[in-house]
């Protein structure tokens, strides 16, 4: 399998460090708020890329970390008039509970910034050691990008060139304008921890370096996230990261391409921001998580109406085709698999493969699967005997698993069960069983129910 790497601006072959296993690190989110449809992206593209390794026989150890303490975070809580472990909370749950809707399996690993504090502490203080950070009198860490001479290497800037486009407050204690924060001297009424350089909380970038050498070691095979953090956060992620440990950080890096709204830009500013929640509420998850895949990962997506529309045809079209397959067994006769049905189908399946291998190119693969469907359609009759219609239904289903899509339609769900097992799950909070009040949760999100706690209550609608 090739894939296309940052690092080297070219497509290479996946050779992983430990034959048939392979390591991902990918940035997770900053839990303040819910995700917005941008989020979505890295999340589906990458839950892709995994779902095919396993598929190709690869073991997985895949590592998704969540910033639980950051100024985004400090300054919610302090909105709302409690603590910044309590906005956290909360929105790793409703984080969770979009995942689940988007069919994103959980990671192997989920590591939080608050629960690494000491691998965090360990590895400022190696740099620190070294000459590669400094501290300045105010109490911040800084990173000495002076000392790592490849600083640019994955952004393909070279360091003069970024050094000239910066920028430096005489007052923030930097030797170089390109120094960046690795631990942050507390401020009045923010969450701390003791350090050797005294009250104060990680610098965003170290907090990924920390965690992904301390879970897949300090050189790991692959690391993704968005195209929007190859600079600063992940070029960062590398200089730390290589100087602390003296060896190459991540082999391989992969990025996923912007998500445009109506051909601009999303921001809060020009009012296109959407949360994948409030396109759930109107589309349903599924859609929202063919739209990821019906794209090249590294291609743009111009997020418009038409493009959702368009989106749920399709999936109108595989669920019709499940639902011709489903009746077709029911009253199929006995008897072995048609020949050409067997021709065709390896071939196809092939042709799957053929793309996925080319730098995990889900727009292909979803042309494939659409030619089984088309096949399906056409050949799939009362006189097929059982063994086809099952090779048709299992190799269509198994290949949209790979890309995440559902091929079985939600079906619609009684209000007075949802009733019961919120109901469930309140008396599950209240006993504080509350690991049965989140699998209840997550059973609900399956279902395509999201909930809501509000002062008034529990409140529920559909995706």
């Amino acid at each position: 399998m090739q894939i296309y790497n940052t690092l080297t601006r070219k497509k290479e072959e996946i050779v992983p460090i430990q034959p048939g296993h392979i390591g991902i690190y990918a940035c997770g989110p900053t839990v303040y708020n819910y995700i917005h449809i941008g989020n979505a992206r890295p999340i589906c593209a990458f839950d892709v890329l995994r779902r095919y390794l396993k598929y190709r026989g690869y073991t997985v150890t895949y590592v998704q970390n969540f910033t639980d303490v950051d100024d985004k975070i400090i300054k919610k809580a302090n909105e709302e008039g409690t603590t910044a472990a309590e906005i956290a909370k909360r929105y790793i749950a409703e984080y969770k509970t979009d995942a689940h809707g988007l069919n994103v399996m959980d990671a192997d690993v989920h590591p939080t910034v608050t629960n690494c504090m000491d691998l965090i502490i360990d590895i400022v203080k190696k740099l620190v050691d070294s000459g590669h950070a400094y501290a300045a009198d105010n109490g911040d860490v800084y990173f000495r990008t002076s000392s790592f001479p490849e600083y640019g290497k994955l952004s393909g800037q070279p360091i003069e060139e970024l050094q000239a486009g910066a920028r430096i407050d005489i007052n923030d204690g930097k030797e170089e304008p390109l120094d960046f924060a690795v631990w942050k001297a507390a401020k009045p009424g923010e969450p701390y921890w003791d350090s050797p350089w005294g009250k104060g909380r990680p610098g965003w970038h170290i907090e990924c370096s920390a965690m992904s050498c301390h879970y897949l070691g300090e050189t790991f095979d692959l690391h993704c996230g968005g195209q929007d953090l190859i600079f600063p956060h992940h070029e960062n992620e590398i200089a730390q990261s290589e100087a602390a440990n003296g060896k190459p950080f991540a082999h391989y890096w992969m990025h996923n391409g912007y998500i445009n709204i109506d051909n601009k830009k999303m921001s809060k500013s020009l009012g296109n921001f959407f949360t994948a929640r409030e396109v759930a509420e109107q589309y349903g998850y599924e859609v929202i998580r063919y739209m990821m895949v019906q794209a090249h990962y590294r291609s743009p997506i111009n997020y418009c109406k038409e493009l959702l529309d368009a989106c749920k045809a399709s999936l109108e079209r595989l669920y019709a085709c499940r639902d011709t397959l489903d009746r077709a067994i029911a009253a199929a006769k006995s008897g072995e698999v048609a020949p050409e049905a067997a021709e065709t189908f390896a071939k196809r399946k092939e042709q799957f493969i053929t793309a996925m291998d080319d730098d995990l190119n889900t727009a292909d693969a979803i042309s494939v699967i659409f030619e089984l469907v088309k096949y399906a359609n056409v050949n799939v009759t009362e006189e097929s005997t059982k063994a086809t219609v099952e090779l048709v239904l299992n190799t269509v289903t198994k290949l949209c698993d790979i890309l995440g899509i559902i091929t079985e339609k939600k079906k619609e769900i009684l209000d007075s069960d949802i009733e019961a097992l919120i109901e469930e799950r309140q008396a599950a909070r209240k006993a504080k069983n509350f690991a049965r009040a989140d699998e209840i949760r997550d059973q609900l999100s399956d279902m395509g129910i999201i909930l809501e706690d509000t002062r008034e209550g529990v409140k529920w609608k559909r995706a």
